[in-house]
């Protein structure tokens, strides 16, 4: 146990950075004028100060030397001096004092007080822990001192509003964690998190010594947890270890060496957990720690700065994997993974709204730590850069549920993992076939839907004015057709522009596109299955052309054929940015089937003009019908889980009861496993079927009862 608390210690020296600038000796005078500050107040336990003292000085003496050789010396020699004094039980205040004259003699040039702040803390933190393990009055006394003078660095260093606000709520809390005699790993947690905004914030380059260091600072409280018995709060700071710092150096290792980063984070986030969740003896997971896990973290630290300086190529970087190459078994875990975040996520929501923000804190952990860290095995090898993202997302839910954000930014945090979710499921999943093919329909039938009535018009315009021998009116037909495309251009272009500078949240636009995409659609659906009767579209187009003619303007045939035409190219906008939003990485797939249902349209204009009323519109109208039918629904159940997503709509899981679809088939039907979701759709489709029967069937059999009725009273008379 001894050994490794000394190998801790030592590595946790030797990671210490000297800067250049004279950050280093500031941060030397102030740590050690703290502890001297400690043993002048004679406090039971003061030789642990006299001794923090006398390593901070060993640890660091070439950077005092730079500023004063001579002084340098002669403090070192005081400092020793004053510890085998003050152990043997001396009077050693005065000498305590002279030496702080000596170091505040010292010039540092141009120091980093952020940097110098961050490494105060790390002795804060020593100096708690010691204080918790042995009951020592002056290693507590020593430790707030510590955590003052970091503040007042902190402060020195001139931070932007909003992160000096944030500090000194953080150190609002140390203040009074370490006053109350908190337990050492939440103290250890807050001045890990006010290290990260220090290091993250300030001023210069950061190369991670920081993190090195805090983590096997981490480490040594995990060990002295272990000797306690307490396995919690062990497990808290293995967790701590490695969530909140060994994180955020994976993309320098990994840079430096793939397969060791891989093989600690496994032995980090896994192998010690597993040690400590079964309470293996103290003994055996100190071992685990001591020759696999810090020589691993040497190992790594040694790499990258190898790395930096130019003294080790980087690794070659692996060839990625396209979207969707993943095992079966791979693509199972990750969505059934994905469906557990997402409930843990809003349970985190819920009661960090209710005011417990550690259990939110817990709950927001455990949505990283033990489901998304499974989804980031395949879908690092597939895009690393999208991994790292999302961790980052995390990492800022995390830190603002932490912190006490208001509700509505840790609800925006998770509004944006849940979006993530979906693209992690897509990368890792691939798009497959049965999702390309529904696109490809999808698109089709909407612009065979909107252009099918458009082209039956305009035929039917055109075969009226060649009857009537008015073919003058033709070519003003056609302009208004062109006026229409470009309209509808223009409208799109429009639509797009607005909805880029609007600022409104991604989720809500959809929302709102694919709601009133499915208003529009019931309503043209209901106003075709009025029309499935042949002699009432033929009355109905025979009517606008009649008024046309009869005014005998040719204003009259342009107006007639651009709103025949706008009317559906708006309609066409509106439904293809509904589509948008849930089609992604299948455009190739929309684009085709737009393609090919314009073809098909023209063909049917050619039917028209050679065959007229021959068509079977009947069947036309039905089927357009039916597209629009299944459209609306598929909108319906988008928009309504877009709105669950911003939690306008509630959510209420029917996982294992309904169906839980590929994101891909489900974005192109919207079927989710939601009771609202569900709700809304199985109304939709009841409100379409007691319609269609009541046309297709009620309607006309009352119709030729009557018409029966009147035959049999004729008859009669």
């Amino acid at each position: 146990m001894v050994s490794l608390w000394i190998l801790l210690l030592v590595a946790v020296s030797a990671s210490a950075p000297a800067y250049a600038d004279g950050t280093d000796l500031l941060y030397i005078q102030e740590s050690v004028s703290a502890s001297l500050d400690a043993v002048i107040l004679g406090q039971d336990g003061s030789e642990y100060a006299a001794r923090m003292a006398a390593d901070t000085i060993g640890g660091a003496l070439d950077s005092m030397r730079e500023a004063d050789p001579e002084a340098a010396n002669l403090i070192h020699v005081g400092v020793l001096d004053l510890y085998s004094d003050a152990g043997a039980g001396l009077d050693v205040s005065a000498d305590a004092r002279q030496l702080q004259v000596m170091l505040a003699g010292l010039d540092p040039s141009d120091p980093d007080p952020a940097r110098a702040a961050s490494l105060l803390l790390g002795d804060a933190d020593d100096a708690y822990r010691e204080h918790s393990r042995a009951d020592n009055e002056s290693a507590h006394g020593l430790s707030v001192d510590l955590a003052a003078r970091a503040r007042a660095l902190s402060e020195a260093a001139g931070h932007e509003e909003r992160l000096a606000l944030e500090l000194d709520s953080f150190f609002d809390e140390l203040e009074e964690s370490m006053e109350a005699r908190d337990e050492f790993h939440s103290v250890g947690t807050l001045i890990a998190a006010i290290i990260r905004d220090l290091v993250g914030h300030g001023q210069g380059s950061h190369d991670g010594a920081e993190l090195y260091s805090n983590i096997r600072l981490l480490y040594v409280d995990l060990a002295a947890a272990l000797e306690e018995g307490d396995y919690a709060s062990a497990e808290a700071l293995g967790i701590e270890a490695y969530l909140e710092n060994f994180e955020y150096l994976e993309a320098d290792i990994e840079s430096a060496d793939p397969d060791l980063l891989y093989t600690l984070e496994w032995q980090m986030r896994e192998d010690l957990r597993d040690m400590i969740k079964e309470q293996k003896p103290a003994p055996e997971i100190l071992g685990f720690l001591d020759s696999v896990i810090l020589p691993g973290l040497d190992e790594a630290e040694a790499k990258v700065a190898a790395v930096a300086v130019g003294d080790l190529a980087p690794a070659p970087e692996k060839e990625l994997l396209e979207m969707g190459d993943a095992t079966d078994d791979q693509k199972s875990e990750v969505r059934s993974e994905i469906d557990f975040i997402r409930d843990t996520l809003r349970d985190m929501a819920d009661v960090y709204e209710a005011g417990d923000t550690e259990t939110a804190h817990a709950l927001a952990r455990t949505a990283y730590l033990d489901s998304y860290e499974y989804v980031e095995i395949p879908l690092r090898s597939i895009d690393p850069d999208f991994t790292l993202e999302v961790e980052f997302q995390f990492a800022e839910l995390r830190s603002a549920v932490r912190q006490g954000a208001p509700v509505e930014d840790v609800r925006a945090l998770s509004i944006a993992i849940d979006r993530s979710l979906d693209e992690s499921e897509r990368l890792v999943t691939g798009i497959g076939t049965l999702a390309p093919t529904i696109a490809f329909i999808s698109s089709f039938a909407i612009i065979f839907r909107e252009g099918l009535e458009s082209v039956l018009i305009l035929g039917v315009i055109l075969m009226y004015l060649e009857s009537s021998r008015n073919t003058r009116f033709s070519k003003h037909v056609y302009y208004g057709v062109i006026a229409a495309i470009g309209a509808t251009a223009v409208t799109w272009l429009a639509a797009s522009y607005i909805i880029e500078i609007s600022g409104a949240e991604r989720e809500l636009i959809e929302a709102v596109a694919a709601l009133s995409a499915t208003a529009v659609l019931f309503y043209v659906s209901f106003w075709v299955l009025g029309k499935l009767e042949h002699r009432k579209w033929m009355e109905f187009v025979k009517a606008k052309v009649w008024q046309a003619t009869a005014t005998g303007s040719a204003s009259v045939f342009v107006m007639l054929a651009f709103f025949t035409v706008y009317r559906e190219g708006f309609e066409t906008v509106l439904f293809y940015q509904a589509m948008s939003g849930f089609a992604r990485y299948m455009e190739g797939y929309v684009a085709l089937g737009f393609v090919l249902g314009l073809a098909t349209l023209l063909a049917i204009y050619w039917a028209v003009r050679r065959l007229g009323r021959h068509l079977p519109l009947r069947a036309l109208f039905g089927l357009t019908m039916g597209v629009g039918a299944y459209l609306s629904i598929a909108f319906l159940g988008n928009g309504v889980r877009e709105l669950q997503v911003i939690e306008v709509v509630p959510y209420t899981s029917l996982l294992g009861t309904v169906p839980r679809l590929d994101v891909n088939v489900a974005a192109m039907t919207g079927i989710y496993p939601t009771l609202e979701t569900v709700v809304a759709q199985i109304v939709l489709l009841s409100v379409y079927l007691s319609a269609s029967a009541y046309v297709l069937v009620m309607r006309p059999r009352r119709a030729a009862r009557l018409e029966s009725m009147r035959v049999s009273r004729k008859d009669h008379d």
